[in-house]
């Protein structure tokens, strides 16, 4: 007996990559819906080897669909996802308009699966930030055993994370220098191709911008309160896949070797960390991998029980659509949910 999903936002990147990962996953789906925008009706896209017309969200009904995967932005999603969640359909949504809610689970499932079964309330479960999701995998292991005092995270987020349109500048800024044509930055505050630029998303009163405060914020709640953490973003001409350079203080001594035996063993973690074959990961290799890759894992000489850490993974995919599916799993796999429409 299968599930109804239905996908919001289906046309855009993460949509789509929803789309490929259900069908890789093989996830329990009797029927899959996509939805968009009124003015995206009609479009065409893949789901493995068929095509799904995509549906007006406006005018569809949810009442008898199980889960809604929803990757449409967060005004859409602070409109829609309470009035899909009534008709009884369970939304996990990629926005950050539900992350910071009391009532609203925000899930990592190799990190926080049991914090699940507070979806109820709303019948909403919020997907972390791409950067919050790599960083708390790589962590929770870790502060399982050495427990976690402190945390200095520098981001290196790819286009990707700000949609088709920044793919798309990045392109054309990189023709644009090899051909002598003027650049134009409209989706970004500064060129971005050959260049980096510390600032994502709006900058608030403390100085820090919002995309750090998310990364604080939902790691937090995520993980442990009590960690303090600090973090820098910094969005660079990469097209896919987020790069983080992580600084950790323990409050218990933790070897940078103890640190490798324990981050093989997690789940959603592969380690690649042996410089002297130049074996460390880059953003370019870890696009289109689920895993969370981790290298460069050494000790920082500086504060007791400090360890430093390079942690790279897909953002299209564990930083959005995989952690989505995942999510969808966890439901299914524990009996969270049952489909409405019976077998006949």
């Amino acid at each position: 007996m299968g599930y109804k999903v239905a996908i919001v936002g289906a046309t855009g990147n993460v949509g789509r990559e929803i789309l490929s990962i259900l069908e890789e996953r093989g996830f329990p789906a009797d029927e899959v819906v996509a939805l968009a925008s009124r003015r995206s009706q009609g479009t065409e896209v893949s789901f493995g080897d068929k095509t799904l017309k995509v549906k007006a969200l406006d005018q569809y009904d949810f009442s008898d669909t199980d889960i809604c995967l929803m990757s449409a932005g967060g005004s859409i999603s602070k409109e829609w996802a309470p009035k899909i969640g009534a008709q009884g359909c369970v939304v996990i949504d990629n926005s950050s308009a539900w992350r910071y809610d009391a009532q609203v689970p925000l899930i990592v499932p190799e990190v926080n699966a049991d914090a699940i079964t507070g979806f109820s309330k709303l019948n909403i479960i919020a997907n972390p930030n791409c950067s919050t999701a790599q960083l708390v995998v790589a962590l929770k292991p870790l502060h399982d055993v050495a427990t976690i005092k402190r945390v200095v995270v520098s981001t290196y987020q790819s286009v990707s994370g700000a949609g088709k349109e920044a793919m798309d500048e990045l392109f054309t800024q990189t023709r644009a220098v090899f051909v002598n044509d003027p650049i134009e930055a409209t989706k970004f505050t500064k060129r971005i191709a050959f260049n980096l630029i510390p600032h994502i998303d709006v900058f608030m009163e403390d100085g820090y911008t919002k995309e750090e405060w998310k990364v604080m914020a939902e790691t937090k709640k995520i993980l442990d309160p009590k960690i303090k953490l600090t973090c820098t973003a910094v969005r660079v001409p990469v097209f896919v896949s987020h790069s983080e350079s992580v600084n950790i203080e323990f409050e218990k001594p933790i070897s940078a070797d103890e640190a490798r035996d324990i981050l093989r063993e997690a789940p959603g973690c592969l380690v690649i960390d042996n410089p002297e074959e130049d074996q460390y990961i880059t953003p370019y290799e870890a696009t289109g991998e689920d895993a969370t890759f981790i290298s460069r894992i050494r000790e920082d000489a500086t504060v007791e029980n400090g360890l430093n850490l390079w942690v790279v993974s897909d953002n299209l995919r564990k930083g959005a659509a995989l952690n989505a599916v995942q999510i969808a799993e966890v439901l299914v796999n524990r009996k969270l949910i049952q489909p409405k429409k019976k077998a006949a």
